[in-house]
Protein backbone atom coordinates (compact mmCIF):
# COMPACT_ATOMS: atom_id res chain seq x y z
CA UNK A 1 0.00 0.00 0.00
CA UNK A 2 1.21 3.47 -0.85
CA UNK A 3 1.26 6.56 0.38
CA UNK A 4 0.40 9.01 -2.02
CA UNK A 5 -1.00 12.99 -2.14
CA UNK A 6 -3.11 14.24 -4.52
CA UNK A 7 -3.68 18.05 -4.74
CA UNK A 8 -6.86 19.78 -5.82
CA UNK A 9 -8.93 16.28 -5.08
CA UNK A 10 -12.07 17.46 -4.35
CA UNK A 11 -13.45 17.47 -7.78
CA UNK A 12 -12.88 16.54 -11.60
CA UNK A 13 -9.99 14.66 -12.56
CA UNK A 14 -8.28 14.76 -8.23
CA UNK A 15 -11.17 13.09 -7.20
CA UNK A 16 -11.28 10.61 -10.10
CA UNK A 17 -7.59 9.94 -9.31
CA UNK A 18 -8.27 10.06 -5.41
CA UNK A 19 -11.10 7.48 -5.50
CA UNK A 20 -9.34 4.64 -7.77
CA UNK A 21 -6.29 5.03 -5.31
CA UNK A 22 -8.27 4.54 -2.38
CA UNK A 23 -10.51 1.46 -3.80
CA UNK A 24 -7.36 -0.25 -4.81
CA UNK A 25 -6.14 0.22 -0.75
CA UNK A 26 -3.58 2.75 -1.28
CA UNK A 27 -3.75 5.03 1.78
CA UNK A 28 -4.05 8.86 -0.16
CA UNK A 29 -3.73 12.28 1.14
CA UNK A 30 -6.46 14.15 -0.37
CA UNK A 31 -5.38 17.98 -0.04
CA UNK A 32 -7.78 20.67 -1.49
CA UNK A 33 -8.68 24.15 -0.66
CA UNK A 34 -12.49 22.72 0.46
CA UNK A 35 -13.75 19.04 0.52
CA UNK A 36 -16.71 18.06 -1.26
CA UNK A 37 -19.49 15.33 -0.22
CA UNK A 38 -17.78 13.08 -2.79
CA UNK A 39 -14.59 13.25 -1.50
CA UNK A 40 -15.45 12.65 2.17
CA UNK A 41 -17.23 9.29 0.83
CA UNK A 42 -13.99 8.37 -0.99
CA UNK A 43 -12.64 7.63 2.62
CA UNK A 44 -9.14 9.31 2.17
CA UNK A 45 -7.73 11.40 4.59
CA UNK A 46 -8.43 14.57 3.42
CA UNK A 47 -6.59 17.81 3.93
CA UNK A 48 -8.29 21.21 3.98
CA UNK A 49 -7.60 24.93 3.51
CA UNK A 50 -4.91 23.99 0.71
CA UNK A 51 -4.91 26.45 -1.87
CA UNK A 52 -1.38 25.96 -3.50
CA UNK A 53 -1.22 29.49 -4.85
CA UNK A 54 -0.59 30.82 -1.22
CA UNK A 55 3.04 29.90 0.60
CA UNK A 56 1.08 29.71 4.22
CA UNK A 57 -1.47 27.25 3.31
CA UNK A 58 1.64 24.93 1.41
CA UNK A 59 3.46 25.32 4.18
CA UNK A 60 0.64 24.14 7.10
CA UNK A 61 0.48 21.28 4.95
CA UNK A 62 3.85 20.68 5.03
CA UNK A 63 3.94 21.35 8.90
CA UNK A 64 1.25 18.36 9.27
CA UNK A 65 3.22 16.00 6.88
CA UNK A 66 6.22 16.70 8.75
CA UNK A 67 7.91 13.47 9.74
CA UNK A 68 5.44 11.43 7.56
CA UNK A 69 6.85 8.91 4.35
CA UNK A 70 5.28 9.50 0.80
CA UNK A 71 5.39 7.79 -1.91
CA UNK A 72 3.58 9.44 -4.84
CA UNK A 73 3.36 13.29 -4.66
CA UNK A 74 0.10 13.59 -7.71
CA UNK A 75 0.26 17.43 -8.35
CA UNK A 76 -3.07 18.08 -9.88
CA UNK A 77 -4.77 21.44 -8.78
CA UNK A 78 -5.44 23.61 -11.98
CA UNK A 79 -7.41 26.28 -13.51
CA UNK A 80 -8.02 28.10 -16.50
CA UNK A 81 -9.85 30.49 -18.43
CA UNK A 82 -9.78 31.86 -21.97
CA UNK A 83 -7.16 34.96 -23.00
CA UNK A 84 -7.66 35.95 -26.37
CA UNK A 85 -5.42 39.00 -28.41
CA UNK A 86 -7.26 42.16 -27.80
CA UNK A 87 -9.39 40.47 -24.69
CA UNK A 88 -6.49 39.93 -22.19
CA UNK A 89 -7.06 39.50 -18.76
CA UNK A 90 -3.64 39.85 -16.86
CA UNK A 91 -4.93 39.15 -13.57
CA UNK A 92 -6.56 35.94 -14.98
CA UNK A 93 -3.29 35.23 -16.61
CA UNK A 94 -1.09 35.71 -13.46
CA UNK A 95 -3.75 33.77 -11.86
CA UNK A 96 -3.04 30.69 -13.59
CA UNK A 97 0.50 30.98 -13.63
CA UNK A 98 0.51 31.32 -9.68
CA UNK A 99 -1.82 28.01 -9.62
CA UNK A 100 -0.68 26.01 -12.27
CA UNK A 101 2.50 27.04 -12.49
CA UNK A 102 3.74 28.11 -9.08
CA UNK A 103 1.53 25.57 -7.18
CA UNK A 104 2.91 22.65 -8.18
CA UNK A 105 6.96 23.87 -7.31
CA UNK A 106 5.75 24.93 -4.15
CA UNK A 107 4.18 21.62 -3.17
CA UNK A 108 7.23 19.65 -4.39
CA UNK A 109 9.34 21.83 -3.02
CA UNK A 110 7.40 21.99 0.81
CA UNK A 111 7.12 17.71 0.24
CA UNK A 112 10.22 16.79 -1.31
CA UNK A 113 11.85 15.64 1.72
CA UNK A 114 8.88 13.25 2.94
CA UNK A 115 9.91 11.50 -0.73
CA UNK A 116 12.73 8.76 -0.28
CA UNK A 117 14.05 6.54 -3.02
CA UNK A 118 12.17 5.29 -5.39
CA UNK A 119 9.44 8.09 -4.71
CA UNK A 120 7.66 9.48 -7.62
CA UNK A 121 6.41 12.92 -8.59
CA UNK A 122 3.20 13.32 -11.00
CA UNK A 123 2.49 16.66 -12.32
CA UNK A 124 -0.61 16.82 -13.97
CA UNK A 125 -0.24 19.47 -16.92
CA UNK A 126 -1.45 19.96 -20.37
CA UNK A 127 -0.10 19.11 -24.43
CA UNK A 128 -1.84 22.76 -24.68
CA UNK A 129 2.00 23.23 -23.25
CA UNK A 130 3.85 22.18 -25.71
CA UNK A 131 5.64 24.12 -27.81
CA UNK A 132 5.67 21.91 -30.98
CA UNK A 133 1.87 20.81 -30.49
CA UNK A 134 0.48 24.47 -30.26
CA UNK A 135 -1.29 24.88 -34.16
CA UNK A 136 -4.09 26.79 -33.24
CA UNK A 137 -2.90 29.52 -30.99
CA UNK A 138 -5.25 31.49 -28.23
CA UNK A 139 -5.48 30.60 -24.83
CA UNK A 140 -2.86 32.41 -23.47
CA UNK A 141 -2.50 31.94 -19.56
CA UNK A 142 -3.23 28.42 -19.76
CA UNK A 143 -0.68 27.55 -22.34
CA UNK A 144 1.94 29.63 -20.95
CA UNK A 145 1.15 28.33 -17.34
CA UNK A 146 1.49 25.09 -18.51
CA UNK A 147 4.88 25.79 -20.56
CA UNK A 148 5.83 27.10 -17.35
CA UNK A 149 5.02 23.86 -15.28
CA UNK A 150 6.48 21.50 -17.75
CA UNK A 151 10.07 22.99 -17.76
CA UNK A 152 9.47 23.28 -13.49
CA UNK A 153 9.02 19.54 -14.00
CA UNK A 154 11.64 18.61 -15.82
CA UNK A 155 14.04 20.90 -13.76
CA UNK A 156 12.63 18.83 -10.51
CA UNK A 157 13.61 15.75 -12.67
CA UNK A 158 17.04 16.31 -12.72
CA UNK A 159 17.43 18.12 -9.02
CA UNK A 160 15.56 14.85 -7.66
CA UNK A 161 17.48 12.11 -9.98
CA UNK A 162 20.34 11.66 -7.66
CA UNK A 163 18.02 10.74 -4.78
CA UNK A 164 16.42 8.66 -7.03
CA UNK A 165 13.11 10.46 -6.90
CA UNK A 166 11.81 10.55 -10.60
CA UNK A 167 9.14 13.08 -11.71
CA UNK A 168 6.85 13.09 -14.82
CA UNK A 169 4.91 15.39 -16.90
CA UNK A 170 1.21 14.25 -17.25
CA UNK A 171 -1.63 15.21 -19.87
CA UNK A 172 -5.19 13.26 -19.35
CA UNK A 173 -6.76 14.19 -22.37
CA UNK A 174 -9.70 16.34 -22.77
CA UNK A 175 -11.50 15.31 -19.35
CA UNK A 176 -14.84 16.37 -19.26
CA UNK A 177 -15.06 18.70 -15.77
CA UNK A 178 -16.37 21.61 -14.80
CA UNK A 179 -12.84 23.32 -15.66
CA UNK A 180 -14.05 22.97 -19.63
CA UNK A 181 -17.52 23.69 -19.39
CA UNK A 182 -18.30 19.73 -18.87
CA UNK A 183 -16.78 19.53 -22.59
CA UNK A 184 -14.39 17.47 -23.04
CA UNK A 185 -13.76 13.87 -24.73
CA UNK A 186 -12.61 11.67 -21.86
CA UNK A 187 -14.66 11.19 -18.26
CA UNK A 188 -12.99 12.06 -15.45
CA UNK A 189 -12.26 8.11 -14.57
CA UNK A 190 -10.89 6.80 -17.37
CA UNK A 191 -8.21 9.82 -17.71
CA UNK A 192 -7.23 8.95 -13.71
CA UNK A 193 -6.87 5.20 -14.49
CA UNK A 194 -4.40 6.24 -17.04
CA UNK A 195 -2.58 8.48 -14.83
CA UNK A 196 -2.31 5.68 -12.34
CA UNK A 197 -1.23 3.38 -14.96
CA UNK A 198 1.49 5.86 -16.24
CA UNK A 199 3.24 6.11 -12.77
CA UNK A 200 2.81 2.47 -12.01
CA UNK A 201 5.10 1.79 -15.17
CA UNK A 202 7.64 4.77 -15.67
CA UNK A 203 10.62 4.48 -13.52
CA UNK A 204 13.69 6.83 -13.25
CA UNK A 205 15.42 6.15 -16.10
CA UNK A 206 12.37 8.27 -17.55
CA UNK A 207 12.47 11.05 -15.33
CA UNK A 208 11.85 14.14 -16.73
CA UNK A 209 9.62 13.06 -19.63
CA UNK A 210 6.01 13.98 -21.02
CA UNK A 211 3.43 11.44 -21.42
CA UNK A 212 -0.28 11.57 -22.35
CA UNK A 213 -2.63 9.26 -20.23
CA UNK A 214 -2.65 6.93 -22.72
CA UNK A 215 0.70 5.98 -23.40
CA UNK A 216 2.13 8.48 -25.82
CA UNK A 217 4.85 10.25 -25.26
CA UNK A 218 4.72 13.89 -26.26
CA UNK A 219 6.65 16.45 -27.94
CA UNK A 220 7.63 19.52 -25.71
Amino acid sequence: MANILVTGANRGIGLALTRHLAERGDHVIAACRKSSPELDRTGARVETGVDVSRDEDVAGLARKLEGERLDWLILNAGVMSVQRLGELDRDGIRRQFEVNALGPLRVADALAGNLGEGGKIGIITSRMGSIADNTSGGSYGYRMSKAAVNMAGKSLAEDLRPRGIAVFLLHPGFVRTDMVGGNGHVEPEEAAAGLIARLDELDIERTGTFWHAQGEPLPW
